[in-house]
């Protein structure tokens, strides 16, 4: 389990394509400290495993199905990339629950600036997602933990802080590319059971008053 918090922007060193998926290795310092062979990091917020280690650097294995709903498939040599270690049992929460299983790519749309360092940042997602995005809910764009500020039809907003700014790779996207969207687990659990249970006739005052109140 993650929360959102980047400790860290690595950098690709190479993402090799292989006849099922492909292996992506990324140049970091901070989150290589306690990193052992098969261990867990998200990378834009994808949770990938650790296959090789090396001074400097890591390797983690994309599957097919990665690559097809994350933009990792669009990473090159040099691009940035948000890295954060899972969730210590002694740990603070300090942004939300995130699993690390995206659930789509979004569209970056704008990043308008509100000075200061501070930024409006407008995000296209796929309508399958619109069911678990709720005005002031928890959201995940590649990786990071972020409070939905506005929702206009198939966009969602956030306010992007000073220091969210310049410790991840959010200013560095340009209007078009993909982002990984991870909604919020508590929301795609409350959705799953609303959807199965018998949802009786609401409640209406002629009913209330039939009965007496």
């Amino acid at each position: 389990m993650f929360t959102g918090i980047i400790e860290e922007l690595g950098t690709v060193d190479a993402l090799e394509t292989r006849p099922a998926g492909a292996r992506l290795r990324v140049r970091c310092a901070t989150v290589m400290a306690d990193m052992a062979i098969g261990a867990s990091i998200a990378v834009n917020g994808v949770c990938l495993t650790a296959v090789d280690r090396r001074p400097g650097s890591f390797s983690a294995d994309l599957a097919p199905e990665t690559l097809r709903l994350t933009n990792l498939g669009d990473l090159r040599a040099g691009s940035r990339v948000n890295l954060e270690r899972p969730l210590s049992p002694t740990g603070r929460l300090s942004g939300h629950i995130v699993q690390g299983h995206v659930d789509g790519s979004g569209e970056f749309l704008s990043f308008e600036a509100l000075g200061e360092d501070n930024w409006w940042l407008r995000i296209r997602v796929p309508a399958e997602l619109d069911p678990f995005l709720v005005y002031k809910g928890s959201i995940a764009i590649d990786g990071i933990s972020l409070t939905i500020a506005a929702l206009e039809g198939d966009a969602l907003s956030v306010t992007v802080l000073p220091h969210t700014y310049r410790n991840t790779t959010l200013g560095m996207y340009r209007p078009g590319a993909r982002v990984n969207i991870e909604c919020d687990i508590l929301a795609k659990h409350v959705e799953k059971l609303l959807r199965k249970l018998d949802v009786k006739t609401g409640l209406t005052i002629d009913k209330l008053q039939e009965q007496g109140y």
